[in-house]
């Protein structure tokens, strides 16, 4: 028989209240909130890829130095391994569904998400510093190219971790 868990959440007047559901509904609320989160970065780096797989035929691609050549193809792994992670929770979802390992799978699904967003972070670095350095020659590409990163920091982790300490009590959702 499930165990009724109160899981504190923020109600519309900032107050904390108790939500009261099972663990098997928590843990299918929060994969839903997973899938639903997941499908923003899955689509955006499916598209990166895609585009960094086609540039090898190119005419320009042929005339890079190996510098950038192996900017490319470090930047092509990239992809490839934050493409994985992104996917990684629907495969697990797949292979454990109806085993009664929800719980185990969003705990899973929430590090591999994470592991994606990181390396989708180092995909898109290494993609803005080849495409700056390709199309520029100037020497300021890598102070542009951290002040981007800077940013990405700072929109996908600062921000967030800042709010989580700032506004939380500690409980989970």
């Amino acid at each position: 028989m499930a165990t009724t868990e109160e899981t504190s959440v923020s109600g519309t007047d900032g107050q904390r209240r108790a939500r009261d559901e099972s663990q098997e509904e928590r843990a299918d609320r929060r994969w839903t909130e997973l899938m639903q989160e997941i499908r923003v970065a899955q689509t955006g780096v499916q598209i990166m890829l895609g585009f960094l797989l086609t540039v090898v035929f190119t005419p320009t691609f042929r005339g890079l130095g190996q510098t950038d050549k192996t900017i490319y193809l470090t930047t092509v792994v990239l992809g490839s391994l934050a493409t994985g992670a992104l996917i990684a929770p629907v495969a697990f979802h797949r292979i454990v569904s109806g085993r009664h390992l929800k719980p185990h799978g969003v705990a899973w699904a929430s590090r591999l998400i994470f592991a994606g967003l990181v390396l989708l972070l180092a995909t898109l670095t290494s993609s803005l510093f080849l495409i700056l350095r390709v199309a520029t020659h100037d020497r300021y590409v890598p102070w542009l190219v951290a002040g981007v990163v800077t940013w990405y920091l700072c929109c996908w982790f600062v921000l967030p971790y800042w709010a989580r300490f700032r506004y939380s009590s500690g409980d989970e959702d």
